[in-house]
């Protein structure tokens, strides 16, 4: 995986918007399951590339100090060398000399080529430098992404549950509405109703009755009064009867 293609991917998904993405989506939850997979596939790759980024890094790094510190050792091999042919030279011994002095020219070249071989990787440290720098940053978003995306899921399906939870509620209370006729608390209801409306009818039945048993009593009274007034009148015509007849 080129680490171009690694550093897209992760300046890509580090700016996606993910508010704008839940909106547009037709069922957030499976969008937002589906962005989590996504970044926590794409941060793994993004950490193996990193990590073989640093070594390749590392390695560039370790080899520019092994230059210098070779530069710095023919440098001084270069130095002895030199001193030495001085001290033949001086000694009237030209032929070791001119010995000497051809091992200084040989570690002054080894210095040369060491200095030119660190000088030429530093460009490429540099660029690799910051290159990981980069990755690191865009990799440090997409976990700060992932971590929103996960929050934004779980908030989500959260207020799913909740507003599950509250439709089944309404949902019960809409089936013990004492307002529905078709409810099994409105049927009860009724049967209490007409139950009480067959006692009062009872009850009204019963006093109908009682009224008619006292008005009976008191038509019996109206003709007992008759039948003694007419015994009086039979008794008073008997009377002026008889005493006519004297």
């Amino acid at each position: 995986m080129a680490k171009q293609s690694i550093f897209g991917r992760i300046a890509q998904l580090a700016k996606a918007n993910i508010n704008a993405l839940i909106d547009q989506a037709e069922d957030p939850q499976l969008m937002l399951d589906q962005l989590v997979r996504d970044y926590t596939s794409n941060i793994a790759d993004a950490e193996s590339a990193i990590a073989q980024t640093i070594g390749n890094l590392r390695l560039l790094e370790e080899d520019h100090r092994e230059d210098v510190a070779a530069a710095e050792d023919w440098g001084r091999k270069a130095l002895a060398a030199s001193n030495k042919a001085d001290e033949f030279r001086a000694a009237g011994n030209t032929v070791d000399a001119d010995k000497f002095d051809a091992l200084a020219k040989v570690a002054l070249q080894r210095q040369l080529q060491s200095e030119n071989e660190a000088k030429s990787a530093e460009p490429s440290i540099a660029q690799q430098t910051e290159s990981v720098e980069k990755l690191k940053s865009g990799l440090n978003a997409m976990k700060e992404k992932l971590n929103q995306l996960v929050a934004k899921r779980d908030s989500l399906v959260a207020r799913a549950k909740t507003a599950e939870a509250q439709g089944k509620v309404q949902d019960a209370l809409k089936n013990i509405n004492v307002l529905d006729p078709t409810s099994d608390l409105s049927r009860f209801e009724d049967r209490i109703r007409r139950e009480e409306a067959r006692v009062r009818g009872q009850e009204e039945l019963n006093a109908s009755s009682l009224d008619a048993q006292f008005e009976s009593l008191e038509d019996l009274g109206e003709l007992t009064e008759v039948d003694a007034r007419l015994a009086e009148l039979k008794a008073k015509s008997a009377s002026r009867a008889v005493t006519s007849g004297e």
